[in-house]
């Protein structure tokens, strides 16, 4: 099941980009093994200022058709990082081919793209800066793969 982290703003070089290409790389040799992965990046940016609905349309465009959708929302559930690794598990054994996570920019996402979501995630209560959340969820990722591949990174 390929993955797809389709995020508003660009990741630049630093330690955001270092943490996600780790957990990523990390992810890719825990999870291809057991059909996850891999994982395509898809960066938009509304370079004409057209605000949250604009950064909708972007986002929508990088989802692939059939995906499952997953927002990343402070309105979202709240999951255990085990309850995460068994909602991918039973997606891909659905027989889903595709599942996209979706983080906004600063103003969150667009309420129409928002009602299209299969699931949304909440890290919390709190707000979180949305460069942190991609961090956030790369690492939940590889946390997921190993859960399913019963290494011991995770612990109860």
């Amino acid at each position: 099941m390929r993955l797809h982290l389709c995020a508003v703003g660009r990741l630049r070089a630093g330690p955001e980009r270092d943490l996600v290409d780790d957990y990523l790389k990390r992810f890719d040799r825990t999870g291809r093994p057991l059909g996850l992965g891999p994982v395509s990046e898809h960066e938009v940016e509304d370079k004409k200022g057209g605000g949250m609905a604009a950064e909708g349309a972007l986002l929508a465009r990088a989802i692939p058709q059939g995906a499952v959708l997953a927002i990343l929302d402070e309105r979202g559930q709240t999951v255990s990082s085990p309850e995460f690794a068994d909602r991918l598990a039973g997606w891909r054994d659905g027989g889903r081919q595709d599942v996209a996570f979706v983080i906004g920019g600063a103003d969150g996402i667009a309420p129409d793209l928002r009602a299209r979501a299969d699931f949304a995630l909440s890290f919390g209560k709190m707000v979180w800066p949305h460069m942190l959340v991609r961090v956030m969820l790369a690492e939940q990722l590889y946390r997921a793969a190993t859960i399913l591949a019963g290494a011991p990174y995770h612990r109860v």
